[in-house]
């Protein structure tokens, strides 16, 4: 079967972002972004997601990260829907369940062509050095809107910081793994309308 990829570059005044990706791929990552911990959720989500990912980034980080995550999220995201293609034989359902030390985080992902995204996290710390845990929830809002999918995150109990985003990256690169998977069983696209 052809594998699954797709290449895109967003340019704003604020970010340069070039993405590539293979869904089809086995965890190799490249990633640049400026933003060390972002580097490494990156970098985590594709190896978890069985995706080979390269980014290469750059943003107002004189601003903050604000954009760049965002932005992040939104060309990940784009470059799944397009690599997805027609959806044709997709799974598009996908869930987990992970733990990360004390931290245990939920996903459930639906490639339905709806977006949204349910998060429900809370931390009484609210930095990983510079970085702003809030940011988390930017990217993921991102990622749903531009893949066109339904996301939900939930963090059952927890609050390391570092922890609970690499629990959330990693639910969410699990449940992306099961989702995005071909099933032979399934004819055409998956849904009763007959469209994703």
């Amino acid at each position: 079967m052809k594998p699954r990829k797709a290449a895109l570059e967003r340019n704003t005044r604020e970010t340069q972002i070039r993405v590539a990706l293979n869904l089809d791929g086995s965890g190799v990552a490249r990633i640049r972004t400026g933003v060390p911990f972002l580097d490494h959720m990156l970098d985590l989500l594709a190896r978890h997601a069985l995706c080979d990912l390269e980014v290469k980034a750059r943003g107002d980080l004189e601003v903050d990260y604000h954009h760049l995550v965002e932005d992040l999220g939104i060309a990940l995201g784009e470059a799944v829907r397009r690599a997805l293609g027609d959806k044709k034989g997709l799974a598009r359902y996908g869930f987990a369940l992970l733990p990360m030390d004390e931290c245990l985080a939920r996903a459930a992902l639906d490639f339905s062509g709806r977006p949204f995204l349910v998060y429900r996290v809370k931390t009484v710390r609210k930095r990983i050095r510079d970085f702003d845990v809030a940011l988390v929830r930017e990217f993921m809002q991102g990622f749903a809107n531009a893949a066109q999918c339904n996301l939900h995150l939930e963090l059952l109990y927890g609050d390391e910081p570092h922890h609970l985003a690499e629990a959330l990256f990693k639910a969410l690169a699990k449940a992306l793994d099961m989702a995005k998977r071909r099933d032979p069983r399934v004819r055409g696209v998956p849904s009763t309308k007959g469209a994703l």
